[in-house]
């Protein structure tokens, strides 16, 4: 019964227009306060419902946009995820959460899909900086912000960190500490994000004059259980590094973890550093050193744009592109180097 309510009968017992009804259900202004409690007790008697199928073929806006994300198992993804969804509740759009799992035949899919439902605009994490799908979709005048991300293209919109300069704050705090051999997680440099890590760390590495060991790099997909045992591995060798530098602090963990396997004390005999200053990274008994992404403001900053591009119809003249600035924070999993050798 109450799905063949209409706008109409709740107009009828409420003794306004139609038009009124209307005014109520999208919050419009200037509405005497007395109408407007008439409006919602009847809607609240009759147990009307508004058809937000209709509502969005009307306005073209179905208030739904889409979020995909690379590993949603990661804490940075899930710990940004958890604001974006929230303020865009305060907002009042929904959101549909994708998780690639990192794969490039995910990413299509969902952007199918997404596009299928018909949201209004889309945010990207972890994008291939040459992803064709994306840059039809910038092409298309299509509303897409990455996030913690970047591409090649001259349309595209993003937030991010300074990646490159995030690096070498960490390489430069691990040479403070009188590390010279240091291991380095650097991830696949098909993504920017991490491509332009990779820079940092080996123009670090330059100008304090220190070649790049590429035994001591690992550079393949992120994979807990890979750096895990890549790092037991080095730690193993005879001559092995006094301090690892992780391009994710989920990847730090695995670090953390194989070390702890080997009876290495953290930081004694290793100092190790991540990036991204996830939750768990300000535990106090895990105290991980990392440099800071501003998750908070990053994922506002992502929502707030994006829909201004939806709601505005934004074709600006040049495409939405903030950089933030990052920050070294020293907890205790990095110390000066005792290690002599690197043995």
């Amino acid at each position: 019964m109450k799905g063949t309510i209409s706008a109409y009968d709740v107009a009828s017992k409420a003794g306004v227009s139609q038009s009124t009804v209307s005014r109520v259900l999208n919050n419009y202004p200037h509405i005497k306060e007395s109408t407007k409690q008439k409006v919602l007790m009847a809607i609240k008697e009759l147990g009307f419902t508004r058809d937000e199928i209709a509502r969005s073929l009307a306005s073209k806006k179905t208030r739904t946009i889409g979020l995909i994300v690379g590993d949603i198992t990661n804490p940075f993804f899930a710990e940004s995820a958890k604001v974006i969804t929230g303020k865009a509740q305060e907002m009042e759009y929904d959101v549909i959460l994708c998780n690639t799992n990192h794969k490039e035949e995910n990413l299509y899919k969902y952007i199918q899909t997404l596009i299928g439902k018909r949201v209004d605009g889309i945010i990207i994490t972890s994008a291939d900086k040459d992803n064709q799908k994306i840059k039809e979709l910038y092409d298309q005048g299509f509303p897409v912000v990455l996030y913690n991300s970047l591409m090649n293209h001259e349309k595209v919109n993003y937030i991010a960190v300074n990646n490159y300069k995030g690096a070498k704050l960490a390489v430069r705090h691990l040479y403070q500490l009188n590390h010279r051999l240091i291991g380095y997680i650097a991830g696949p440099s098909k993504y920017l994000t991490t491509h332009l890590r990779n820079l940092g760390f080996q123009d670090g590495l330059k100008e304090l004059g220190i070649d790049v060991n590429k035994a001591f790099v690992y550079d393949k997909e992120f994979s807990y259980d890979e750096v895990y045992q890549f790092t037991k591995r080095l730690l193993k060798k005879p001559t092995r590094p006094t301090a690892f530098f992780a391009t994710s602090d989920q990847m730090a963990l695995a670090v953390l973890d194989a070390a702890a396997s080997e009876n290495i004390n953290v930081p004694q005999e290793l100092s190790v550093i991540g990036f991204d200053d996830i939750d768990m990274a300000k535990n106090q008994f895990i105290g991980l050193t990392t440099i800071t992404q501003p998750k908070e403001k990053m994922a506002t900053l992502v929502l707030e744009k994006l829909v201004s591009l939806i709601e505005e119809n934004d074709e600006l003249g040049s495409p939405i592109q903030i950089i933030l600035e990052p920050e070294l924070i020293q907890r205790r999993t990095t110390g000066v180097n005792s290690v002599q050798n690197g043995v």
